[in-house]
């Protein structure tokens, strides 16, 4: 099973969402960027980020009244991660998040990319809230800010509370999608007035394929393609409906927008027939989620293409669905769909991807750095988007410690360089980016992969618990203080 599902299993998963160390001083180096013609260097506003997920660093799980959520369930039945752990430790996130804080300052990082765990907020889901769950954050926040750092908060990173699961079937009701509006409006009401921009969801390309269509991921469902799109109809709803609830309960001003895996459509080579097939491409792989958000309704190619398993809606639903939004988060890892124009309907065609086609050291991750630059250049232009946020984006290293304690993490490296200089192409030319997340802050628990992948600046003895730099902090220090890739 492992060697087939990934973290983001792209190309297939994208299909289915169609249905359905030290560094130079800083201030020499921002100097000498100021120097620079704009091409070469981010806007003066660009922000630089950090990301983590609460399942996947906090740990804690059973402590000051969090409830279960479906990924403490999925993770303590036998046979559901490699490595055969959980995240019932995970990275001591809960008790050392003063600490791990201090990790983003060291990095020069002045944003913070979080997720709060549903659970701990409403243990059951709905009803009563938990009120040490937020005091949690409420410390999170404030200390984030009292070292200088932003905070982004993520309101759901995939773990689900258990009794939403077990009352009325997780996203397969529209009573969580309810549920979770409530749960965003009071998380809105405590913390809006410290975090000025929230995340709703994250990755539903993933989570619904692979969690209630492949079972591969929490819950663990292999359910029929209709029922997967109602799934991911209910989903896109949860977001409407947090959208208006943010706006409603929290302070005004506050900024809001989902936070998706686009299915991320390059053209195989640059010329303007393939650029346009790239660009309808982009909309139809899409329609399933980003695209009904973004225009308040399903596309005909969808439809069509779905058939009897379409999801079922109401015009209602499509206008809580497509409530506008400030900003659009897009995680970017690796090619999904490398696009030719054709001939033949519907105007363009996939490429194979050769065998040889380099990665990383996750098999799934391709290692394509254009994606970067094409990705939210089609989505501005096909979806009039003005604000978005590269909200994730990284690579897993073997990241071994050396006799001399340092981690070499070279390969990683040379994937941001080159990530980041087609970012840097994008905004040079106008792409509305503005902010870039880099995942992930420190090694933690990588989903069916247990432990055994290892994605952050820093390095974690998961048995100690010590956070190492791995040689990418001073990179990525570099980069921040240039605000800037350098050659």
């Amino acid at each position: 099973m492992f060697g087939k599902f990934s973290r983001r299993h792209f190309a297939k998963l994208a299909g289915l969402s169609a249905l359905g160390m030290a560094a130079r001083p800083a201030e020499a180096a921002a100097q000498a960027a100021a120097d620079r013609p704009s091409l070469a260097n981010f806007p003066k506003d660009f922000v630089w980020g950090t990301a983590t997920s609460s399942y996947q660093i906090e740990g804690a799980v059973n402590e000051d009244g969090r409830g279960l959520s479906i990924w403490d369930t999925f993770t303590h039945t036998p046979g559901k991660i490699e490595d055969g752990t959980t995240g019932d430790r995970a990275n001591e996130h809960y008790h050392r998040y003063k600490e791990d804080i201090g990790l983003i300052r060291e990095v020069g990082a002045k944003a913070y990319r979080f997720s709060i765990a549903w659970p701990r907020i409403f243990p059951e889901g709905t009803g009563k809230p938990n009120p040490k769950g937020l005091d949690f954050y409420d410390r999170l926040v404030d200390e984030l800010l009292r070292q200088g750092i932003d905070p982004y908060a993520t309101l759901y990173h995939w773990d689900l509370p258990q009794a939403l699961e077990d009352r009325v079937g997780g996203w397969r009701s529209s009573e969580t999608s309810k549920a979770f509006g409530d749960y965003a409006g009071h998380v809105a009401a405590r913390l809006s007035d410290r975090v000025n921009s929230i995340f709703t969801i994250n990755e539903a390309g993933r989570f619904v394929n692979f969690g209630y269509g492949w079972g591969v991921d929490a819950p663990g469902l292999k359910l029929p393609d209709a029922d997967v799109n109602q799934v991911r109809h209910h989903v896109a709803l949860a977001h409407g409906l947090a959208v208006q609830a943010i706006r409603a309960h929290g302070r005004k001003g506050t900024k809001v927008g989902p936070a998706e895996n686009i299915a991320a459509c390059v053209p195989a080579f640059d010329t303007p027939e393939n650029v346009r097939a790239a660009e309808i491409a982009t909309r139809e792989l899409n329609s399933g989620f980003l695209g009904v958000i973004l225009e308040g309704k399903y596309t005909d190619g969808f439809l069509q293409f779905a058939g009897k398993n379409a999801p079922k809606f109401t015009d209602a639903e499509l206008k809580i669905i497509s409530t506008p939004n400030d900003f659009v988060g897009l995680n970017i890892y690796a090619p999904q769909f490398y696009i030719a124009a054709s001939d033949k309907a519907p105007g363009w065609s996939v490429l194979p991807f050769p065998a040889s086609f380099p990665h990383m050291n996750s098999e799934w991750l391709r290692v394509g750095p254009e994606t970067i630059y094409w990705a939210p250049r089609l989505a501005a232009k096909v979806w009039n988007i003005e604000t978005i946020y590269i909200s994730e984006n990284g690579t897993s290293s073997e990241d071994r410690l050396r006799d001399d304690g340092q981690v070499y993490d070279l390969d990683r490296i040379m994937y941001l360089r080159n990530y980041l200089r087609q970012l840097q192409r994008a905004t040079s030319e106008g792409v509305p980016v503005r902010g870039y997340f880099l995942w992930s802050l420190m090694d933690n628990f990588e989903w069916i992969y247990g432990y055994e992948k290892r994605f952050g600046l820093y390095h974690v003895d998961f048995a100690t618990q010590r956070r190492t730099p791995k040689l990418s902090v001073a990179f990525y220090r570099d980069v921040v203080a240039r605000n800037a890739i350098g050659v």
